[in-house]
């Protein structure tokens, strides 16, 4: 692959690419005046352009004449990491037969596969997956495919890759767990799977201390707080100073509290500053989690 400056040939094949015009693109690669792999500053080709767009026919045309299909952009990204990006199974099949490598890597240690998870492509999922892509794969910041799709709120993804192997409590360098961030980010069903499937650490903590129970409190996300609480959450202090029922209250998610004290949270209980959640609400000025308080404990107990 050349990083050449391109000829009025290369842009003209491009373009074809890009604009799945195959009457042009088959014109300009019979002229004899262009690589089939040429490639702009980016190290993009037409092979990469073509199955960016779901143009089957340009790729197709494109393969037979030649074109690498593991030729890399200066990121690392593959014609394969567009087909999957763009959920083209068919374009994602051609490449793999054409001898794409399916763990080819990008500079931050993504492949295909994490892709595919990211956009919640699940026939692409199961191709890649078919034809040998690694499950566990883990990219420079430690995430796995199935810590992507549980990111993304892609169940039925996350099913598929349980239904094959993958591990289910992999954690990120900074600590955080496929239940983790599922929590945090809100996707109840997600968080339903991987507490049924066995192996998710309910009160696996980030390195910050905090617990998908403390992140869904925090953010508000009272759907997810139930299905956590079914499996017996810490509800005390947390490695971070701080309880779950501390969080909600800070942001002021009343619904989240009083599911949090009905649990069994202690409204009485002090943080690493000596704060009651109680005299959290006071501060934060949240007048509707004060009455939930008014009716679990006595005035004097609130700091």
């Amino acid at each position: 692959m050349s990083l050449k400056k391109e000829s009025k040939s290369d842009v003209m094949l491009h373009l074809a690419a890009l604009r799945g015009d195959l009457r042009a693109l088959t014109r300009v690669l019979d002229s004899g005046k262009v690589h089939v792999d040429c490639c702009d500053k980016d190290g993009t080709t037409p092979l990469m352009l073509a199955a960016a767009n779901g143009h089957t026919q340009c790729v197709s045309e494109l393969l037979e004449q030649g074109a690498d299909p593991d030729s890399r952009r200066v990121t690392g990204t593959t014609a394969l990491f567009f087909a999957a990006q763009g959920g083209f199974l068919d374009i994602a099949r051609d490449l793999i037969d054409a001898g794409a490598s399916v763990d080819s890597q990008s500079l931050d240690g993504g492949s295909p596969l994490f892709v595919a998870c990211q956009c919640g492509h699940l026939e692409v999922v199961m191709e890649l997956v078919e034809r040998g892509a690694k499950l566990n794969s883990r990219m420079k910041d430690g995430a796995t495919p199935l810590f992507i799709a549980s990111q993304n709120g892609h169940v039925r993804i996350l099913l598929h890759l349980l239904s094959k192997g993958a591990e289910s409590n992999i954690r990120r360098l900074d600590g955080a767990s496929p239940l983790w961030i599922a929590s945090q980010m809100g996707h109840a069903n997600v968080v339903k799977v991987l507490l049924a499937a066995g192996n998710a650490h309910v009160d696996a903590t980030r390195q910050d201390g905090a617990t998908p129970l403390f992140k869904a409190a925090h953010k508000g996300h009272l759907d997810v707080v139930e299905e956590l609480l079914k499996y017996k959450p810490n509800l005390g202090l947390l490695p971070n100073g701080e309880s779950a029922l501390h969080a909600a209250v800070l942001f002021g998610h009343t619904q989240v509290a009083k599911l949090l004290i009905k649990a069994g949270a202690d409204p009485n209980l002090h943080n690493s500053d000596g704060i009651t959640p109680c005299k959290l609400s006071q501060q934060a000025g949240h007048r509707d989690i004060l009455k939930i308080f008014g009716h679990t404990t006595s005035r004097s107990m609130y700091w």
